[in-house]
C-alpha cells in the first residue's frame, strides 16, 4: 500500500484541510490503493486516493467522482477532489457506520435489502449511459449475455464492508464501478454474498424478493447469470490459489447454481 503520509501529499490535500492533526486507516468500505480517516483543521473526511497513472485505479476513481452526485445521500458526499503527478484523492464526508453482518442471524439484513431498493430506486443519470455492464459477458453462455443489459444504475460492489450500518441511517460506499444494466443483477449479487455468509441458497434468495428488482427478473436470465457468475469466481479462485475470500465465492456461487438446477460447464 503507498504511504499518504508524506509530506507531498499532505501539501496537496491542505487546500481543503487545513493543518492535519491525526491520519488512521479507515474502516470498512472504500477499498482503494489508500484510504484513511483524516482529522484535521476543516473537520474529518475520509480520503481515497490512487497513484496518479492511467489505467483501473485511477478510472475508478474518477467514475466514483461522477456518480457521487447521483448517489448522494445514499453514499456519503465527495467534498473535494485533488491531484498532481503522483496522486489523485477524493474527500468524503465522513460518516459513522459499521460493515454490515450478512450472517443467517443478523438483524442487519432489512437494513441491507433497504440500502439495495434505495439504490434500485435511483434513476439512471446520463453519465451512465456511456458504462454498460460487460463484467459477466465473457463467462455468459452463447447469447446469454444479452439477458444482462438494461436500463438501471448498477452499483454491484457488494459486501459487507461496502454497505455501512449507522445509528440512524446506512450508506453503500466504494462506488468504483457502477454501470448499466439489468436491475435485479444487484439482489443477485448478494445472494451470492449472503450464501458465501453461511445462508443457505433458498434463504440468500428470499431475502433478495425483498428487492423490487428481484420480484421482475426473468429467471431464465438469472439463471443465465448464476452460470456466468460461478464461472467468473472459479476462474478468479484459479489465478489466485492464496486468496481464501475468492475460494468461499467460487463455492458459494457454486452452491447457488445448483439450488437453480443449471449446470456449470466450461
Amino acid at each position: 500500500m503507498d504511504d499518504v503520509r508524506v509530506p507531498e501529499f499532505m501539501e496537496l490535500i491542505r487546500p481543503h484541510t487545513g493543518d492535519v492533526t491525526d491520519v488512521r486507516p479507515a474502516a470498512g468500505g472504500y477499498n482503494s490503493a489508500t484510504t484513511v480517516l483524516v482529522e484535521c483543521d476543516k473537520g474529518q473526511f475520509f480520503v481515497k486516493a490512487v497513484p496518479n497513472r492511467p489505467g483501473g485505479r485511477r478510472d475508478s476513481l474518477i467514475r466514483e467522482a461522477l456518480i457521487n452526485p447521483f448517489a448522494v445521500p445514499l453514499s456519503p458526499a465527495v467534498r473535494w477532489q485533488v491531484e498532481d503527478n503522483a496522486w489523485i484523492a477524493l474527500g468524503f464526508e465522513a460518516v459513522e457506520g459499521r460493515p454490515a453482518d450478512f450472517a443467517p442471524d443478523s438483524p442487519d439484513l432489512p437494513a441491507v435489502v433497504g440500502i439495495l431498493n434505495r439504490i434500485g430506486a435511483l434513476p439512471l443519470p446520463e453519465v451512465v449511459e456511456g458504462w454498460p455492464e460487460t463484467r459477466w459477458d465473457r463467462f455468459a453462455d452463447l447469447g446469454a449475455a444479452a439477458l444482462f443489459q438494461g436500463r438501471a444504475l448498477l452499483y454491484t460492489d457488494i459486501n459487507p464492508g461496502n454497505l455501512l450500518i449507522g445509528r440512524r441511517d446506512a450508506w453503500a460506499v466504494d462506488w468504483s464501478w457502477p454501470t448499466r444494466g439489468a436491475a435485479w443483477i444487484d439482489p443477485a449479487c448478494l445472494v451470492v454474498q449472503l450464501v458465501a455468509a453461511g445462508h443457505n441458497a433458498r434463504s440468500a434468495e428470499s431475502w433478495a424478493a425483498g428487492c423490487a428488482s428481484w420480484e421482475k427478473a426473468d429467471r431464465k436470465a438469472v439463471d443465465a447469470f448464476a452460470v456466468a457468475t460461478a464461472r467468473m469466481y472459479r476462474r478468479a479462485a484459479d489465478r489466485r490459489p492464496g486468496a481464501e475470500w475468492l475460494v468461499e465465492m467460487s463455492e458459494a456461487a457454486m452452491r447457488w447454481a445448483d439450488h437453480r438446477g443449471v449446470a456449470v460447464v466450461g
